[in-house]
């Protein structure tokens, strides 16, 4: 049963937009969906930077850290954009859990290069999801939210570019 208090609540984490309440709703719900993706795209790339093995460790491993530092950073910009529009972000776990479209990878091994192609396409896909958002935005005159996503969709594009180089196969010497 709702309470009283419980509308004044939501009142207050409100802030004033010139957007549309339709826009807000949209956009938010768009960037939450895609905050869920960043946190569970974040862990699988900490997973495989952890558990990677074998004669590239060393570059893989530092690679993938590096990645995971990167969408990492993408989390509070995200659910900091949420909260400027006026809209509520993720609270928890739970939440990320129900939401997000990356898939887990819980497999005691990986082969690396498995990882890194796993990783590629998980990226490929967060950029296709991230371009939906961002055509949202233009929907709801949103550019604030539009020219942050344009960011982030350039450096998961040259995380992908940066997986796809690196799982490519040479000729045996190395080329």
């Amino acid at each position: 049963m709702a309470t009283r208090a419980e509308p004044i609540r939501q009142l207050r984490l409100r802030t004033p937009t010139d957007l549309e309440a339709e826009a807000v709703r949209n956009v938010a719900g768009a960037l939450n969906a895609l905050l869920a993706d960043t946190f569970a795209l974040y862990l699988k790339t900490k997973n495989f930077h952890w558990h990677v093995s074998g004669p590239h460790f060393r570059d893989y491993h530092l690679m993938l850290d590096e990645q995971a530092t990167q969408i990492f950073a993408m989390t509070d910009e995200l659910a900091e954009r949420v909260r400027k529009i006026g809209a509520p972000t993720l609270r928890s776990i739970g939440q990320i859990a129900g939401m997000q479209r990356v898939l887990d990878n819980n497999a005691d091994y990986v082969d690396p290069d498995d990882m890194l192609a796993e990783l590629r396409d998980d990226n490929k896909d967060f950029v296709q999801r991230m371009r939906e958002a961002r055509d949202l935005c233009d929907d709801s005159r949103d550019a604030a939210t539009a020219s942050l996503l344009e960011t982030f969709i350039d450096q998961s594009e040259r995380r992908v570019w940066f997986l796809y180089e690196t799982s490519r196969r040479g000729d045996g010497t190395g080329h």
